[in-house]
Order: C-alpha cells, then sequence, then structure tokens
C-alpha cells in the first residue's frame, strides 16, 4: 500500500535533526526550508513501492527513504549556487543560497548529506538484518559519490566548453550519473532490503538506469515549452550553454529516446512480475506523462 502524500512528508520530516542549541539554529532552517520543499519525492517513493512489492513491512524502509531525500536535496542546494549554476528559483521558492546566503546554503547541503549516513546507520544499528542495511547504505554511498553523482555534476560543469557536436559520449555520461545513478539506487537499496538475489537486482538496477535517462532527457523537452513559473525553477542550462540530450540531439531524436527508456522500464517491470495495479508501475506512468 503506497503512503499517502501528506503521510509520506510527515515521515520524512521526522528524521530531520532537532534543535538542542540556538547555535545551529539559522543551518537547521535552512536544512528544513530546503528539504520541506516538496517536489515529486521521487526517490523515496520508489524505494518503498519496490520495497512493499516484495513485501517489507514498514517503517523498516523510512530511514532510507528519508537518507535518499535528503541526498538528492543537498545536491539540489549545492547546484544551485553561483559557483554552479546560480539559479534563484527551486520548487517555486527561492534558492536556499537567495534565502538564507552562500555560506550557510553550503553548510546546510553537508549537513543534509551527514544525516543522511548518520539516519541509515542509525537504522542498521536496530535491523534484524544488519547486513542488508549497510548494503542499501552503501549502495547509496556509492551513488552519491565521485564515480556517481558527484562526477556527473563535474561532468556536467565541464561540458560548457564543449561544443554540442562533440558532447555525445559526456552527455551520456552526465545522464547516468548526475540524473541516473541516485534514481537507480532507490530501485537497488529496495531490492536490497528486501534481500532480493543479484538476478533480481540487476533488472532493477537497469531500470533505475533507464528511469534516469528517460527523466533527464524530459527535463530537457519541457525546458522548450514550460514557463520557469510552470517548472518551479530557472533553465540554467541553457544560460550557462550546457549541453543537453537536445542540444546535442534534436528535439525529435529526444522524444524518441524517452519513449525508448519507458518502453524498456516496462518491459523490466512484466519481468520482474511488478503488476500493473501497483504503486510501482503507476508511479512510472505518472512519471512517463508529467509536465514539470
Amino acid at each position: 500500500m503506497r503512503v499517502e502524500e501528506k503521510e509520506l512528508e510527515g515521515i520524512l520530516a521526522s528524521y530531520l535533526p532537532v534543535r538542542e542549541e540556538p547555535y545551529n539554529a539559522k543551518v537547521l532552517e535552512a536544512m528544513a526550508y530546503s528539504y520541506l520543499a516538496g517536489g515529486k519525492r521521487l526517490r523515496p517513493r520508489i524505494l518503498e513501492a519496490v520495497c512493499a512489492q516484495y513485501g517489507l513491512e514498514p517503517p523498516l524502509m523510512w530511514p532510507f527513504m528519508a537518507a535518499i531525500e535528503m541526498i538528492h536535496t543537498y545536491s539540489l542546494v549545492h547546484d544551485d549556487l553561483p559557483a554552479m549554476d546560480d539559479d534563484v528559483l527551486r520548487r517555486g521558492l527561492p534558492t536556499c543560497h537567495v534565502r538564507y546566503g552562500e555560506a550557510t546554503a553550503i553548510l546546510a547541503g553537508d549537513a543534509l548529506l551527514n544525516r543522511a549516513y548518520e539516519v541509515m546507520l542509525q537504522a542498521c544499528l536496530h535491523m534484524e538484518d544488519k547486513k542488508a542495511g549497510l548494503e542499501a547504505a552503501r549502495a547509496l554511498a556509492a551513488a552519491a559519490g565521485s564515480h556517481g553523482m558527484v562526477g556527473g555534476q563535474s561532468a556536467d560543469m565541464e561540458s560548457q566548453e564543449l561544443e554540442s557536436g562533440s558532447g555525445e559520449e559526456v552527455l551520456a555520461y552526465i545522464h547516468a550519473h548526475k540524473t541516473g545513478s541516485i534514481l537507480e539506487a532507490a530501485f537497488v537499496m529496495g531490492g536490497i532490503l528486501a534481500r532480493q538475489p543479484e538476478s533480481v537486482l540487476q533488472k532493477l538496477r537497469k531500470m533505475g538506469a533507464s528511469m534516469g535517462m528517460a527523466f533527464q532527457i524530459q527535463d530537457d523537452l519541457l525546458d522548450l515549452v514550460a514557463s520557469p513559473v510552470e517548472l518551479g525553477k530557472t533553465n540554467s542550462d541553457e544560460r550557462n550553454s550546457k549541453l543537453t540530450y537536445v542540444s546535442v540531439h534534436g528535439e525529435e531524436a529526444a522524444e524518441a529516446a524517452v519513449a525508448a527508456c519507458f518502453k524498456e522500464v516496462y518491459q523490466l517491470l512484466t519481468d520482474l512480475r511488478f503488476g500493473a495495479d501497483g504503486s510501482l508501475w503507476a508511479l512510472v506512468q505518472e512519471m512517463e506523462n508529467r509536465k514539470k
């Protein structure tokens, strides 16, 4: 059974650190401001749906759902900084550095990242299957690091110096790592926590990779037609002359690539016997038809 939106927000909020003294109040406020600003909550919802498919009962997966959303949020806070994309709008609100200043935004991102690991490790201490918990935490740490999301972000920054006709390889790397790695982790972590065999984890990995690619290309396409108000963010990729799937391959090819990615996802859902009436299938359909 899928957690309702209001309940999910409450679960995520419950893992924020509690204020115990006045001296760190500003960074705690900035953490909560960014983390509780809404959004699709796609990554925790994927993790929850995979766990539910294999019969894993809540609240065992809740700390890991919170952790993956904290890491995603920290990445957005840092991505928006003037040294990176210099964005002023995120989820329809002023970005963290606009609201609290650059120094506090950097610290809030750092604190969210560290809180994510604290939450997962604390959960592992109380789990019956500690190995599964540690393996799930390790999978997220790897996905967030230099061979995952951070590596993809680094390549994304460097891509500003490349011509659109020479960037196919680096663009594939950026999409697979900056966007795809954490989405992939959401699928795989669910499988690990549910103690699924490697054969299942491999399919979940492929599903996450395809979802990540489709999601990023959709973003590139939406940037062409939607306003900042509709998207809840500014289009810094165009402003910063970054490579996008559309700039390299064209709009028609981008639309075809999204369709091919979702076709693969649905086939993998079928292979893994995720029913069309299940929460993960519904979530994939929601992502396929998203407008922001």
